[in-house]
């Protein structure tokens, strides 16, 4: 007769609360989150800065950083899970064997660290010297060189105009390190 539990019992490796993936309709990400926490899950929706240019005019807004998909934390074993496919916004659970798959731990921490308090995600620390793209503003998808960081969170940085630098002072949301 053996001593081990019985599979019922064991706990499996997504046992207790896990960060699932979650896939939204298309820009409906904000919406899904809200939606998700009404219901009282925990979410994390990554954004980014993005420049939305509509009829020769252009403005910065928030953008999700993964289009279409969001996380969740929940305990399967738990949590009423399966009403987060029923939930407004919600295309469906990523998943296998008709159960969610849980995100490899410390994949869904290191975003979260590495974003603002608007969930904006800011990335690695810059230095000067560096070659970084610009993400947003006016000078959206430009390649330029951090001259100097600045106080409250802009950044002088040099850019290639006409064969010839020019220093600007953008944000640092606006700046994306380069390879």
């Amino acid at each position: 007769m053996s001593t081990d539990a019985t599979p019922a019992l064991r706990p499996t490796p997504e046992a207790g609360p896990r960060w699932r993936l979650v896939r939204a309709l298309t820009g409906r990400e904000v919406f899904a989150a809200e939606q998700l926490e009404r219901q009282g899950f925990v979410t994390f929706l990554p954004k980014q800065l993005k420049t939305v240019r509509h009829a020769r005019k252009a403005h910065v807004a928030l953008g999700a950083y993964f289009p279409g998909y969001l996380f969740v934390k929940l305990d399967v074993a738990k949590d009423r899970w399966r009403a987060v496919n029923g939930t407004l916004g919600v295309s469906q659970l990523i998943g296998a064997e008709e159960r969610p798959t849980p995100v490899p731990h410390g994949v869904v921490e290191a975003l979260i660290e590495a974003s603002d308090e608007r969930g904006v995600l800011t990335g690695p620390p810059l230095n000067a010297g560096q070659k970084v793209r610009i993400i947003a503003g006016a000078f959206a998808d430009r390649l330029a060189v951090i001259e100097r960081l600045g106080e409250a969170g802009r950044v002088r940085v040099l850019l290639d105009i006409v064969n010839r630098q020019v220093a600007i002072s953008v944000a640092r949301d606006f700046l994306s390190a380069s390879d």
